[in-house]
């Protein structure tokens, strides 16, 4: 459910403090906890390490952010994979196929031998 509109942004003042001080384009990352805060045009341009529950993860906020959460761009859950003998079967066929290509490559390029 997306915030109402009579209320504006949820932004985090204090975040947005430590963001005035620094100079724009500066690669310092300025970590954050607030993955609720909506991005605004003011954070363009500036790396934001936003926690996902474990590390901070650096996040360099552009044009087409603005609107979106911090949260968004910092997952807190890993995929690992659908497992099961069907998938393993994929992958060690996509292997193999990788490894023929692999070889069908080095063998249809001519060595270069001395020059006369």
């Amino acid at each position: 459910m997306s915030r109402s509109l009579k209320k504006g942004p949820a932004l985090d003042q204090k975040l947005l403090a430590k963001l005035a001080k620094l100079r724009p384009g500066d690669k310092t990352v300025v970590k954050t906890w607030s993955r609720w805060c909506h991005i605004t045009p003011e954070m363009v341009g500036y790396t934001i390490g936003v926690h996902n529950g474990r590390i901070h993860v650096p996040v360099l906020v552009i044009e087409n952010m603005v609107g979106h959460k911090l949260g968004e761009f910092s997952p807190s859950r890993k995929f690992v994979r659908h497992g099961g003998r069907m998938q393993k079967d994929l992958e060690t066929a996509r292997a193999q196929a990788e490894q023929v290509a692999a070889k069908a490559t080095q063998t249809a390029t001519p060595a270069a031998g001395p020059k006369k």
